[in-house]
């Protein structure tokens, strides 16, 4: 039989960061939570929960910590149709669902949606932020129920959903422009120019280089992780990145920035895969974040959407 207090206790560990916050939320004292995570981990013979400021889980820690997200979600949908099941005595256990994007979707729309769903749910959210080429290796890892990824392939277990296209313009102001780009944006020109880049996963500048120029170009670069920061830098002329339509839009139709070579878009084909265990349960979250991106994205030519295997 699994000990699902225990099991419980080490989730929420994991999700307060402490075990000081845990036992407040399960109102319990600090001793009892750090027994019931050792016995847990000792009887399993793995480490659960790595100690530290705050507290993570270990990748055996991450699945367990999915397991009870979805008991949450059985036990949600049970006491909705069962009431009495309810202990009152008991302190309210709200499920959190964790899940993973890409910066540039949270810095667009990927935020209506959650709000959206948020405000009409019961449950909390963690958002987790990386490239959208590796925001499918947390699904793959159990550390996320759902993720919006660049991955098209369904990931097993999951169900697939086409969201669209999130459009990219490399851009810069008009004076960087005319300050590195004398003689027009040739291959030699961009290895001088120093770039924008969000992190060393970010592939956009290259992309979009290997794209226009037919080769891959090294070019200099500064490093900002910071969808905002992002735009406001290429507008101080700090360097030339791969900013989303969305938040370049009026910038370029006033002139503050322009494209470094007119009608060189870069599409990026983003989809949302979510465990297939949570997929009906969670199918509100799924209709917004296809709704919203569906107002948001640009159209996406792919295979028919599929459930997975």
């Amino acid at each position: 039989m699994l000990d699902y207090p225990a099991l419980r206790t080490v989730a929420t560990v994991v999700q307060t960061g402490s075990f000081e916050r845990a036992a407040t939320v399960l109102n319990v004292t600090p001793s009892a939570v750090s027994q019931r995570v050792k016995q847990i981990e000792e009887r399993l013979g793995v480490v659960l929960v790595v100690r530290g400021t705050p507290c993570t889980a270990t990748e055996k820690g991450e699945w367990l910590c999915r397991h009870m997200e979805n008991v949450g979600m059985l036990e949600a949908e049970l006491f909705g149709h069962l009431p009495a099941l309810v202990d009152p005595g008991e302190p309210r256990q709200r499920v959190t669902l964790q899940i993973a994007t890409n910066a540039d979707s949270l810095g667009t729309w990927f935020v209506e949606a959650m709000s959206t769903f948020a405000r009409n749910s019961s449950y909390l959210l963690n958002i987790a932020v990386d490239d959208q080429d590796h925001t499918a290796e947390w699904l793959q890892r159990g550390r996320v129920i759902a993720a919006v990824t660049s991955l098209e392939k369904p990931i097993r277990g999951c169900r697939r959903f086409a969201l669209g296209v999130l459009r990219y313009h490399a851009t810069a102001t008009p004076d960087f422009v005319a300050r590195n780009f004398p003689n027009g944006v040739t291959a030699e020109a961009i290895r001088n120019a120093p770039a924008l880049t969000f992190s060393q996963k970010d592939r956009l500048q290259s992309t979009w280089v290997r794209q226009t120029f037919g080769r891959d170009l090294d070019y200099p670069t500064h490093w900002l992780p910071s969808p905002q920061s992002f735009v406001e830098a290429t507008l101080s002329g700090m360097g030339w990145g791969m900013n989303p339509t969305q938040l370049t839009r009026e910038h370029l139709a006033s002139g503050r920035l322009v494209e470094l070579i007119a009608d060189t878009p870069l599409d990026v084909p983003l989809f949302w895969q979510i465990n297939r265990f949570a997929a009906d349960r969670l199918a509100e979250l799924t209709r917004e974040v296809i709704t919203v991106a569906g107002r948001n994205l640009g159209k996406h030519r792919s295979k028919t959407d599929s459930p997975g295997l």
